[in-house]
């Protein structure tokens, strides 16, 4: 079973914490039962530059992901867990679509029902909910959105390179495919 208390969420075949959960786990709370805590914070790079959760690590595209946690995958020691926890802004459309990715490529790479990470959670309410409720924990003690006037172009390029690496089609190649036809 799961070790955390749940939360509802957006995504209901998801398991969801809230900010105090990630405090306690951040304050040692759970200690005797966890070997590691890797909070991937799935936003891009300049929103994380502005403020993110003491000891996240950074890990905005797939493949980041893929070779950060299962080209190697971490060990946990003894009976003690290793729990993973995604997030974004929100935490509705990235952490969710990243945690999957790795369920997916856990699955993949195991045999039924073994997984190197069966506890997988998302933070409810993302980075902006966790720096309104627990500011102390994040540095620096600010909050860049996505959508900041400043990043216009960093966003654009982002966005370009994460539908690149998730094997999405230009409009222009979808279309000379069609010419073809």
């Amino acid at each position: 079973g799961y070790l955390f208390h749940t939360v509802d969420g957006k995504h209901q075949d998801l398991k969801y914490i809230d900010p105090e959960m990630i405090v306690a786990i951040l304050n040692g709370s759970f200690s005797v039962f966890i070997t590691q805590c890797v909070i991937i914070d799935c936003r891009f790079p300049y929103e994380y530059a502005g403020g993110h959760i003491k000891g996240a690590i950074n890990l905005p595209m797939e493949q980041d992901v893929e070779d950060f946690l299962l080209k190697k995958p971490l060990v946990s020691s003894g009976n003690k867990r290793i729990i993973v926890v995604f997030h974004c802004e929100f935490s509705s459309e990235r952490a969710p679509r990243m945690c999957r990715f790795v369920r997916e490529r856990d699955r993949l790479g195991n045999q039924y029902p073994s997984l190197h990470y069966p506890e997988l959670y998302i933070l409810k309410g993302g980075y902006k909910d966790f720096f309104l409720k627990c500011k102390s924990y994040c540095e620096p003690q600010s909050y860049r959105p996505m959508h900041h006037k400043d990043f216009k172009e960093d966003l654009r390029t982002f966005r370009t390179r994460s539908r690149t690496w998730a094997g999405e089609k230009s409009k222009r190649e979808h279309y000379s495919r069609l010419k073809k036809l």
